[in-house]
C-alpha cells in the first residue's frame, strides 16, 4: 500500500504517529511524509531563516531512519485562517505524487491553530485530489482517500478508537524524534522538559489502554465515502 502523513511542523509525526509508520514500511508500504510548514518559528533563540531549513534537515534525516520519503511545502508558520487555495493546491500535488491509500493527519480536535489548518486542508484537499478535471499540476487524480486522526499531544482530547502495537517500533520512534535536535536540545535546557521521555510516556499509556507494552491511538474519519471496512493500519 501507499501511506501519505501529513503533519503541520518538522516533528509532529515523529511525535504522533512515526512507530505506526515505521510498521508500514516493515511490511513493504511505500510511506511519505509532508510537513506543510517549515517549523520556522519554533525556537526562542535561532532566527526564522536560520531555523527553517535546519527543521527540514532534520525532518529528513528522522524519515531516513525508518526508510520514510520526506517532503515539505515549505510554508512559514502561522497559518492564516482558511488558508491560501495556493497551498492546498501544492498539497493536492503531494497527495497525487504519494497515491495514498490512507492518509495521516492532525486531529480535528488538537490545541494548536497550525494543527488545525492544516487537518481542515488535508480534507480539502484529499477530495479536490480525486477530481480528474481539476489539474493545478501534472499528476493525475487520485483516489477517494480514507483518512486517520493522530493522537493529540498529551492525549488531551483525544479518544482512540483504534490502535497501533509499536511495541517493536518505540526504540526507532524515539530515535526519529531525536533527530529534531533543534527542539529536543533546547526544551532539555531551557525548559527542563525531556520531550523524549514525555512522548515514550504517551505510548506507554496508550499501550496500557490497548494491551501491549506502547500503542499509538487513531480515529477515523467518518464520512462518505471514505469508510471502508478493511483495516488499513497496520
Amino acid at each position: 500500500m501507499n501511506v501519505l502523513a501529513v503533519g503541520c511542523h518538522p516533528d509532529d509525526i515523529e511525535i504522533s504517529c512515526a512507530g505506526t509508520l515505521a510498521k508500514c514500511v516493515k511490511r513493504g508500504d511505500r510511506v511519505v511524509v509532508c510537513h506543510v510548514c517549515n517549523g520556522n518559528m519554533g525556537h526562542m533563540v535561532i532566527p526564522p531563516d536560520e531555523l527553517g531549513p535546519m527543521r527540514n534537515g532534520e525532518a529528513e534525516k528522522a524519515g531516513s531512519l525508518a526508510g520514510i520519503e520526506v517532503v515539505t511545502l515549505d510554508i512559514g508558520d502561522l497559518l492564516p485562517n482558511g488558508s491560501d487555495f495556493r497551498h492546498r493546491d501544492a498539497l493536492i500535488e503531494v497527495m497525487r505524487y504519494a497515491d495514498p491509500d490512507f492518509i495521516i493527519t492532525h486531529s480535528p480536535t488538537d490545541y494548536m491553530p497550525d494543527h488545525l489548518e492544516v487537518q481542515k486542508m488535508v480534507f480539502d484537499a484529499s477530495f479536490a485530489a480525486s477530481v480528474p478535471h481539476y489539474v493545478p499540476g501534472e499528476n493525475k487524480a487520485s483516489k477517494v482517500t480514507p483518512i486517520y486522526y493522530m493522537d493529540n499531544l498529551a492525549g488531551m482530547r483525544f479518544e482512540p478508537t483504534i490502535y497501533v502495537d509499536i511495541t517493536e517500533e518505540i526504540d526507532l520512534k524515539i530515535d526519529m524524534l531525536e533527530c529534531h535536535e533543534s527542539q529536543l536540545k533546547w526544551m532539555r535546557e531551557h525548559d527542563h522538559i525531556d520531550f523524549a521521555d514525555f512522548v515514550r510516556t504517551c505510548s506507554k499509556f496508550r499501550g496500557y489502554q490497548s494491551n501491549c507494552a506502547y500503542a499509538e491511538g487513531f480515529t477515523e474519519e467518518l464520512v462518505y465515502p471514505k469508510v471502508i471496512t478493511k483495516r488499513l493500519l497496520p
